[in-house]
């Protein structure tokens, strides 16, 4: 099933949970608006070259719509929609003012130099600038891009707004970034985690982990549990993988990825297929790559008990329902992963603002929201009977529902 197919089954038993009108249904799945745009640029030995842009802004009914920027070579109109749509529910869940969006280019980052990857990010803002803004459509890094490709569109925007930082977050702190962004994403996941363990009464210390994904937010995760005495025993990235029974050094992996790019001939463990990573034996499983890697071929071999979804959409529904069977529990996504997009909101406000926080600031107000929001989930599983997914579901979309109610979409 792809992306658009499993959010939308998602979101339709959230709406029959809540008994939402049919018409109201239907207006909430509809995006806003679907931009869809040619970036012809000049290559480095004079040659031109097209890329087709993206951007799906999917809802605005609580605020301005928010969602990053991935340049990847199968970039899919489909996967951008159900990811501008995740971004409404998860922005709601989060109880941040904002709607969702996403894009993304057709190109692939590692074959284009920096000089190419600037000029077809400073075209892609100039076909898009007059569609997003501060109180507009707020993009941010995704997969492919990160804190410099904030920084052109930021520049490139200006030439038309005027000086303008809020436009994009994820930005380089010189710029007007936020200190804490970019462990933002991970630092939450470990929020969620301790959170989820709290009610099993379980903690991160002497319990094991399996992080498939080794970027931004997986090394990230893995640092802030290896700090909490939790044992990561296996990693993986596209490099290869790792394991150790008795615990990572991830101090010393992390080390060794810099020195190297990879993490293959690493010293501190054996190495294993990547493949294997999803059913190695740990307690928990956190899933910090692409989409769909968890489905009806892998999910019964699953032996984690709890996965926790740092990745968009990592597992899809048939699998979903394996693992329920099975009593795995699964924090979902739209919760799990939203401190990324919860300290972009914190970024944006100190721009408005024009004050910007200390980062211990940032790392309090991330765990408040983070509680808040589990809390909130906790509450709507009561009420419904459900599960955690369908908590989050519930919450996201019945507070974006009422939105939509209030500001009456019908006149």
């Amino acid at each position: 099933m792809n992306a658009l197919a499993a959010t939308n089954r998602n979101f339709q038993h959230a709406a029959r949970i809540l008994g939402l009108d049919s018409k109201l249904q239907k207006s909430l799945l509809i995006p806003f608006r679907e931009i869809k745009v040619e970036c012809t640029v000049p290559k480095d030995d004079g040659s031109f070259v097209s890329y087709i842009g993206f951007r799906i802004q999917h809802d605005n009914a609580r605020g301005p719509m928010k969602g990053g920027i991935r340049y990847h070579p199968e970039v899919d109109p489909d996967e951008v929609n159900a990811l501008a749509q995740l971004m409404t529910w998860k922005t709601a869940v989060a109880d941040i003012p904002y709607g969702g969006a996403k894009g993304g280019i057709g190109c692939n980052p590692r074959e284009l130099s920096a000089s190419e990857l600037q000029r077809v990010t400073r075209v892609f803002t100039q076909k898009i600038h007059d569609l997003i803004g501060t109180h507009r459509d707020v993009p941010a890094p995704d997969m492919g891009t990160n804190s410099q490709t904030m920084a052109w569109i930021l520049d490139e925007y200006s030439k038309f707004h005027s000086y303008s930082p809020a436009v994009v977050t994820g930005k380089p702190v010189e710029l007007g970034g936020s200190l804490g962004r970019e462990a933002a994403t991970g630092r939450g996941v470990v929020f969620a985690t301790e959170f989820l363990l709290a009610e099993y009464g379980m903690s991160i210390p002497n319990m094991t982990f399996s992080i498939q994904g080794f970027g931004n937010v997986g090394s990230w995760a893995a640092t802030f549990i290896h700090q909490k005495g939790g044992k990561v025993v296996a990693v993986s990235d596209i490099t290869g993988a790792v394991k150790n029974q008795n615990g990572i050094d991830i101090p010393a992996l992390l080390k060794h990825k810099e020195k190297t790019s990879s993490l293959k001939d690493f010293g501190g463990g054996d190495i294993m297929d990547p493949n294997d990573l999803l059913v190695h034996e740990c307690d928990v499983l956190i899933p910090c790559a692409l989409g769909g890697v968890l489905n009806k071929e892998n999910a019964a071999d699953v032996k984690a008990k709890f996965i926790i979804e740092a990745a968009n959409h990592p597992t899809d529904p048939e699998a979903d329902e394996i693992l329920s069977r099975k009593g795995v529990v699964i924090l979902p996504d739209i919760y799990a992963n939203s401190g990324g997009v919860t300290v972009s909101y914190f970024e944006w406000v100190q721009n408005i603002q024009g004050f910007m926080w200390e980062e211990e600031k940032v790392n309090y107000e991330l765990k408040r929201y983070m509680k808040r929001a589990f809390d909130d989930i906790k509450a709507m599983c009561h009420t419904y009977n459900c599960n955690l997914r369908m908590g989050a579901f519930t919450l996201g979309v019945n507070k974006v529902a009422r939105a939509t109610l209030l500001r009456g979409w019908e006149a």
